[in-house]
């Protein structure tokens, strides 16, 4: 195998068939859902949809251990179009370090360029709340994580539950309990309880 192929492989590129694919992954900060998940978290690299019915029905209960664990590592964490103003003292108390958080607001035309422009800069994670993406869309959002070894976060209505998605994982999320309903390298998961 020539070292160009190895390398491939190593990074996760590339996969047999026959071999469990490895993922770098960081933990959700939820013992019951990692435990569920291939390599025991979100994939790094990779986009993710958190389905949720409504803003603040638990999506960022899921999200926040990651982005404080991000952010405690001085790397910077984007919100585009958050559909409520993040409650900064909740957040650090969460243990977000607010430095490293930056928020934008921009129409859902521009979400998807900010997203990608964010990650190529530099960002650990973006959250993105957009009712609908296109194919189009989530496969440049994929690609940017996938370049930046970083974590798109798909912030998605319930009302989408049944559409197709490309996102290497899918998780339904209400209130302290999550569903895994799709996940590369691994199956669907009901009732997987959140930390308070």
């Amino acid at each position: 195998m020539s070292a160009a192929l190895a390398q491939l492989f190593d990074q996760g590129r590339l996969w047999r068939g026959h071999v469990p694919r490895t993922t770098r992954t960081q933990p959700t900060g939820h013992a019951a859902l990692d435990a569920v998940l291939p390599g025991g978290g979100w994939p790094c690299g990779a986009l993710s949809e958190v389905v949720h019915a409504a803003p603040g029905s638990g999506e960022l209960r899921l999200v926040l251990p990651l982005l404080a664990r991000l952010t405690q590592a001085h790397r910077p964490v984007a919100l585009i179009a958050p559909p409520l103003r993040p409650y900064a003292p909740g957040w650090a108390q969460a243990g977000v370090n607010l430095s490293q958080v930056v928020v934008l607001e921009t129409p859902n035309a521009q979400a998807v360029d900010s997203a990608c422009q964010l990650l190529q800069a530099g960002a650990a994670a973006v959250c993105l709340w957009v009712r609908r993406l296109n194919e189009i869309d989530t496969r440049r959002l994929t690609l940017a994580a996938e370049t930046a070894q970083a974590f798109a976060l798909w912030m998605r209505s319930t009302s989408a539950h049944g559409a197709p998605s490309t996102a290497a994982l899918r998780v339904a999320v209400n209130g302290h309990h999550a569903d895994v309903l799709k996940v590369r390298g691994g199956r669907p998961q009901a009732g997987c309880a959140m930390g308070v």
